[in-house]
């Protein structure tokens, strides 16, 4: 501080120096800012006068073409999704009025038998649903072959199987490890609806939406979930592609477990051919 005559001064050096500092902070702002506006329009001058190259006006030519083209592509597919999906609904009505008059027609068989003092006798099924219910101790190599070929390679694996000769044969020698049946249909739209898995490029992929199916299976013309469950149910011409799409199907621990796995069904165990009493264990397990 500086001293007057008559005492201490009113002014104050430190006081003094940051005043004239905040000034000559506002001095150099406003010079920027007005640089600032005259290089803006020097650039805008300039700009005006530049001259694009050739290779910059070919390249936003071609992406405006790429841009036309994708928006042509995104457009070809919005139409074919939404006549696929007209086509997947009138295939669901279709096969939906194909299972209700095969249920009345079986109903009505059935009633004409019994009126005339008989009963009914069903076909020979063609769909069978095999489950494994034991391990690999003390397993035969042969059974151990059998059940890899059925692609049964792991306990309470289910996989569906066309009914001949051959794989009633094999289903014999492996009898006391699986638990096989007829499935209704019913059975089947469940066990595909919620625990289908696809091949996809050799991977393990979830059926959720139809375009995994028509993707591998459209060539089959098998291009919706609907498509598959027809296919298996009534094992039509190309069951073996659409079968050997579908992964194994992987089931839990049945609820309320298993009685015993050492005995046959008929015996009062779980092991071999259990018919139509399938259904009621892929309720347990699904």
């Amino acid at each position: 501080m500086t001293i007057s005559q008559g005492g201490w001064s009113g002014r104050h050096p430190i006081r003094r120096s940051r005043k004239k500092s905040y000034h000559r902070r506002a001095f150099l702002r406003r010079r920027n800012f007005t640089d600032l506006l005259v290089g803006v329009q020097m650039a805008g001058v300039a700009a005006e006068n530049v001259i694009v190259p050739e290779s910059v006006l070919k390249k936003q030519k071609r992406a405006e073409e790429w841009a036309l083209a994708n928006a042509k592509e995104l457009d070809e597919a919005k139409k074919k999704r939404a006549l696929t999906r007209k086509l997947i609904v009138k295939k669901a009505k279709e096969y939906a009025g194909e299972y209700e008059k095969q249920e009345r027609e079986l109903i009505e068989l059935k009633r004409q038998a019994r009126l005339k003092g008989g009963f009914y006798v069903s076909p020979e099924p063609k769909l069978v649903f095999i489950i494994r219910i034991r391990g690999i101790n003390a397993m035969h190599p042969r059974t151990k072959k059998i059940l890899q070929l059925l692609r049964l390679r792991q306990i309470f694996n289910g996989v569906f199987l066309k009914v001949n000769k051959a794989t009633l044969n094999m289903l014999h020698k492996v009898e006391p490890y699986v638990t096989y049946g007829y499935p209704n249909l019913k059975s089947v739209k469940e066990l595909i609806y919620k625990r289908g898995y696809g091949k996809v490029n050799k991977q393990r992929i979830a059926l959720t939406e139809n375009s995994i199916v028509e993707q591998v299976l459209g060539k089959f013309g098998i291009i919706c979930m609907e498509d598959l469950i027809h296919e298996i149910v009534t094992v039509g011409p190309h069951f073996k592609e659409a079968n050997n799409f579908l992964w194994p199907f992987q089931l839990k621990a049945p609820l309320g477990g298993l009685k015993k796995k050492r005995n046959h069904y008929v015996e009062g165990g779980d092991a071999g051919n259990r018919e139509d009493y399938i259904n009621e264990l892929i309720r347990r397990m699904n």
